[in-house]
């Protein structure tokens, strides 16, 4: 089984996926004490975008990559309320590429925005059992635009802190 390292969130290790702001750290450009705009997600026409909290446990033994999903035409947004989390991106393809997953430590806090395409799945809570995340997502795109795949087992990787 492939092992992948936990990168740290930089501008130059993520640009490849999307961007990310610490929403508890706030800095850059400011109208007094609202920092605005430091995340922009796209979304076609008039669809709102809907706002839900998963919960997200930490495994027992071992944090294993089995499976992804992608959105053809949206970009997904995460944000860890109290625990820092591991999530894993594979960059946008026609097909799945677990050779090319990667893995950042997201600091509770960060707003993180996975573009479209990016391949991804369920995060990790790093600290806590037992973890919420928020999520961003245009209205149904759970239902209507989300490809998972689950690997073979020859694919697994095991994330390493």
């Amino acid at each position: 089984m492939r092992t992948i390292s936990v990168n740290a969130l930089t501008k130059e290790t993520f640009s490849d996926f999307g961007s990310f702001y610490n929403m508890l750290k706030p800095d850059g450009h400011t109208l007094g004490n609202f920092f605005h705009d430091h995340v922009l997600m796209p979304v076609s026409g008039c669809m709102p975008v809907g706002f839900s909290s998963m919960v997200i446990s930490k495994p027992e033994d071992k944090m294993l990559v089995t499976k992804a999903e992608y959105h053809n035409t949206t970009g997904e947004v995460l944000l860890p309320l109290d625990d820092d989390i591991i999530i894993y991106t594979a960059p946008p393809s026609n097909k799945p590429v677990p050779d090319k997953t990667k893995a950042f430590l997201v600091p509770c806090g960060t707003i993180v925005l996975m573009n479209a395409g990016v391949w991804h799945f369920t995060p990790f809570p790093v600290h806590l059992k037992e973890s919420h995340v928020m999520v961003a997502l245009p209205e149904r795109t759970y239902a209507a635009d989300c490809t998972i795949v689950d690997y073979d087992p020859s694919e697994y990787m095991e994330i390493k802190m």
